[in-house]
């Protein structure tokens, strides 16, 4: 149930991804990531107050370093970082350059899990390591050309970004995932309020767009909610690993839709991470 959980979590966050970046090319990255963030916060308010009506428990927020609210709001600030340096990269990049680095955020959530003492079997260490390997060959990786440095900049921002969410959804996750994921979104919508009242703007969006705002910013959010609920039913290091083959998805779309060429690395990318799962499934 966590594995397929965590893999929905990357089908919907790699579609959120393309869609945004698509987007940014034509509108601020931070109007782009700040008016979906919105729509992703009523969508979680929305959630819980229906809950609620129907028995489901309200957890206050606490100040508690071991509560969900903390946590989700590092986790908000520290996500919100990554996905404007993400769309920020895509808009004025190429995909190869900044996907690919993008995606070894989840290097750093390994790393506080296996710090805390979770380990895999022997099995489950290999598929992680190849479906890891998958993701970011998957991204295409691009060298051709030498490596623009704002691009680059952008991605390793935003793996950090990434990795920071990651963790620290996995530690909220531990009370409840919904609140969590709605606190995240408190704490990135706010930035975007105190940044449009700055800039008297909320990014000069046609009315079409909405609609597909609705939907990043919904996906990106059950994204999240569904990798934090993957964290509770097993290993916390393969639901995260099979929570960042979203980037497969995101080259998938561009292929389909935009006719980008897939590179021979992609298609091999795209092999390891399924022989990853696979391995990861078997154990």
């Amino acid at each position: 149930m966590g594995s397929l959980l965590a893999l929905l979590s990357s089908f919907l966050w790699g579609t959120a991804d393309y869609l945004a970046g698509n987007l940014s090319k034509k509108y601020r990255a931070l109007a782009v990531t700040g008016v979906s963030q919105f729509f992703g916060l009523l969508f979680g308010v929305t959630v819980i107050a229906i809950g609620t009506q129907f028995g489901s428990p309200f957890l206050k927020p606490t100040l508690e370093w071991d509560g969900y609210f903390v946590a989700g709001v590092i986790a908000g600030i520290s996500g919100f970082i990554g996905l404007l340096a993400f769309y920020s990269g895509l808009a004025t990049g190429r995909m190869g350059v900044v996907s690919p680095i993008s995606s070894l955020s989840v290097l750093i959530p390994l790393t506080v899990a296996y710090s805390q003492g979770e380990r895999a079997s022997t099995l489950q260490a290999v598929g992680i390591s190849v479906a890891l390997l998958g993701a970011f060959l998957a991204s295409g990786p691009e060298m051709k050309g030498g490596l623009p440095i704002k691009p680059l900049i952008f991605a390793v921002i935003a793996a950090f970004g990434f990795g920071g969410a990651l963790t620290f959804i996995a530690i909220g996750a531990k009370i409840d995932s919904m609140h969590t994921m709605t606190s995240m979104r408190v704490a990135s919508v706010t930035v975007c309020i105190v940044i449009a009242i700055l800039f008297r703007t909320i990014g000069g969006f046609a009315i079409r767009v909405f609609p597909l705002l609705i939907f990043i910013g919904v996906a990106d959010f059950l994204a999240n909610f569904f990798l934090g609920v993957a964290t509770t039913k097993g290993l916390v290091s393969v639901a995260l690993v099979l929570g960042s083959l979203f980037p497969i998805v995101t080259a998938l779309l561009a292929f389909k839709f935009l006719h980008e060429r897939l590179h021979k690395v992609q298609y091999l990318g795209i092999f390891f991470a399924i022989l990853g799962v696979c391995l990861i499934s078997a154990a």
